[in-house]
């Protein structure tokens, strides 16, 4: 008898037994979940928000779990979520069995990273899920035809990079004077989760241009954490001085010593500048001092003087009140809010009216020359000027690369 083909066919046998029981044990794995804890495939979901006046377990009752159940997965929560956080107009999240219909998790929106996940089914449990965050390396280039804020607004730029920019160069460039074709180049960093935009990280170098006049912004630390910004030549941006002690509309009345007052028609001196803005808008110290006043000052209205040192003081008048804790002989910080845009004393609408004296005269505030901060140390020149050119060169490549593009993602 010939056995040959038995064998073989035997053979043939268990390798198929094999890859059958190989497929069989492929199989049974299961996938690892995803990191929030479940498939979202696997139910039907429905969107909701928490409404106004409603408690954690009103809003896990209104979703579909008894009031204990809700008590009950509130007290799991413990030290991961605190139930009293719910704020009312946050996304929440239900997730239910697509054939019982039963409740199987609920995901309610923290913020824009931070969900809490709350497993309502089998065992209750409770977790934080936080997106992941993507970091983005950004250019953008802007000219100016009304105003940055407009300008980049229309291009697409998100607002925090448009605050940055004006923090960082609010001590050498008026933002209120900028001029047709002035140009920003910027090169910053960006987060974003699932595609949008959640903040700007850091704005690593800016080059602002006005005719021939250039103006350069390049972060780099010299180890203690302050004066990051710096201008091509190692000279620190932070001024003594900010431009202007507000954010406002325009210049309502500018600095003269022949101006026709608005209430009483006389020609007599304005030895100020009035900014327009609504009442409320915060007033601050443009540089550190000492609030030498802080009263009624008649036609003046509400007034607050700051000595800065033995030459500057300034003045800010008609306001409809006081910053918190600002009287007289109290220190102040730059950028402190001061006090508030209003209309008090001789004013036809809300204004800022701001003075500025030198030496006990009152100068333009518009062309007070500030000094600056401590420059880089010698020993720290070369490294600067090496990423400053760096930089200098990557923005010119960009700008080569792609013109006029508004922040492109690199």
């Amino acid at each position: 008898m010939n056995l040959r083909p038995w064998i073989i066919a035997a053979v043939l046998a268990a390798v198929v037994s094999c890859v059958r029981g190989k497929d069989a044990v492929d199989e049974e794995v299961e996938h690892p979940l995803p990191p929030i804890g479940f498939y979202f495939d696997d139910f039907d979901c429905v969107e909701n928000a928490v409404r106004n006046g409603e408690t954690f377990s009103g809003l896990m009752n209104r979703l579909g779990m008894s009031m204990d159940e809700a008590y009950a997965i509130a007290q799991l929560c413990d030290s991961t979520f605190d139930v009293t956080k719910v704020r009312a107009g946050n996304a929440v999240r239900t997730y239910s069995d697509t054939l019982s219909h039963e409740l199987a998790y609920v995901v309610y929106d923290m913020d824009r990273i931070r969900q809490a996940v709350f497993q309502c089914r089998d065992s209750m449990a409770v977790w934080i899920y936080e997106k992941p965050v993507v970091k983005q390396r950004r250019y953008a280039d802007v000219s100016i035809s009304s105003s940055l804020w407009a300008d980049m607004a229309k291009a697409g730029s998100s607002p925090a990079l448009i605050l940055k920019l004006s923090d960082i160069f609010a001590w050498t460039v008026d933002f209120f004077g900028l001029q047709k074709d002035d140009r920003f180049r910027i090169i910053y960093g960006e987060s974003e989760v699932e595609g949008e935009s959640i903040g700007i990280d850091t704005i690593y170098f800016a080059r602002f241009t006005s005719g021939d006049i250039e103006k350069y912004a390049v972060m780099f630390d010299q180890g203690d954490g302050g004066n990051i910004y710096w201008d091509d030549k190692g000279e620190s941006l932070r001024r003594a001085f900010l431009k202007a002690p507000l954010e406002f509309k325009r210049i309502s009345s500018g600095f003269s010593y022949a101006r026709k007052h608005p209430v009483s028609g006389q020609v007599r001196p304005h030895t100020a500048v009035d900014y327009a803005a609504p009442t409320g808008t915060p007033v601050v110290a443009i540089g550190d001092g000492t609030v030498i006043s802080a009263g009624w000052a008649g036609g003046g209205g509400n007034t607050v003087k700051i000595r800065h040192n033995s030459v500057y003081t300034t003045s800010y008048m008609h306001l409809s009140k006081y910053g918190p804790g600002i009287k007289a002989g109290v220190h102040v910080q730059q950028g402190q809010v001061i006090g508030y845009v209003g209309m008090t004393g001789t004013a036809t609408g809300p204004h800022l009216d701001f003075r500025v004296y030198q030496n006990g005269t009152a100068i333009n505030p518009l062309t007070l020359e500030s000094p600056s901060a401590e420059p880089l140390p010698e020993e720290l020149m070369p490294a600067f000027d090496s990423t400053f050119h760096a930089r200098l060169a990557e923005m010119d490549s960009l700008a080569t690369a792609i013109p006029d593009t508004l922040a492109t993602a690199l």
